[in-house]
């Protein structure tokens, strides 16, 4: 073996082909942080205070754009570096093909994608419900949706099934119903109870006067009577009007005498 002929062989490659590869390494690291950084002074320009950009629209937009320019400077180097360019394309293109066969799935998850983006259901920060999962979206990809649930578990759903499925938008109104019912025993008085009700619900700050509460006797239960509340709030006031009305009624009921009855079943013994 002729070890001048190796060494000479190593060098020549360290200061051709060697060099290529350091500077194509060396641009590549720059390029990405030239379009990192430009992506970032984009989001915050659409992000302006005056006139922004919607945040799901932009959160997209900047992802395709980093993602193109990214793909494009990789290809470039690739050419930089002699390698040819055509045949890669050929096999990302017939990669293509097998993997769209194969994921099936994931091509209806695109469209779906799509579809969200085009119909606008919903947008990022919505509060929704959708495929048994309810949560604050997060992030709205273009095959899968992000939601955090209110016990902080990220969720990501399809976005083939939620673009075909049913979708409850909690935050599309500013304002929402609150339909409460409370029991009370038989013997109590009825009357007295609705007042109750009315009165806390019409002194409670976070109701809207308008629609005013609406308070009356909705069924005859089997061990109750039941009284139905509803009243009008702000959307993101909900949760505290509903869980300070149950326990203010709960504490004006003891504080009366009026009972909150449970299911009873009375057994008549005959003897023969």
């Amino acid at each position: 073996m002729d070890f001048e002929a190796v060494i000479s062989t190593v060098v020549n490659w360290a200061t051709t082909t060697g060099v290529k590869i350091i500077v194509a390494l060396l641009i590549l690291f720059v390029s990405f942080k030239i379009i990192n950084g430009l992506t970032k002074r984009l989001d915050k320009a659409l992000s302006n205070k005056k006139r922004p950009l919607d945040k799901t629209l932009r959160t997209t937009f900047i992802y395709l754009i980093k993602l193109v320019g990214k793909c494009l400077v990789a290809v470039a180097l690739i050419g930089y570096l002699g390698i040819d360019t055509s045949g890669i394309t050929a096999l990302i293109a017939s990669l293509g093909v097998c993997v769209g066969l194969a994921v099936n799935g994931a091509l209806s998850n695109l469209a779906g994608g799509v579809m969200l983006l085009v119909t606008r259901p919903f947008k990022v920060d919505d509060f929704i419900e959708a495929q048994g999962y309810s949560g604050t979206v997060e992030d709205i990809h273009i095959v899968s949706t992000r939601i955090r649930t209110a016990d902080n578990k990220v969720v990501y759903i399809p976005n083939g099934s939620l673009s075909s499925g049913t979708i409850v938008n909690y935050s599309e109104k500013g304002t929402r119903r609150l339909d409460l019912t409370f029991s009370i025993a038989y013997e109590n008085d009825f009357e007295r109870a609705k007042e109750i009700v009315l009165e806390l619900a019409a002194s409670h700050e976070l109701v809207m006067k308008d629609p005013a509460p609406f308070v009356r006797l909705s069924s005859h239960a089997q061990s109750s009577l039941d009284i139905v509340c509803r009243v009008w709030t702000q959307t993101a006031d909900y949760w505290t009007v509903n869980f300070d009305l149950l326990e203010s009624v709960k504490l004006a009921f003891d504080k009366a005498g009026i009972s909150i009855p449970y299911n009873q079943l009375d057994v008549h013994v005959k003897n023969d």
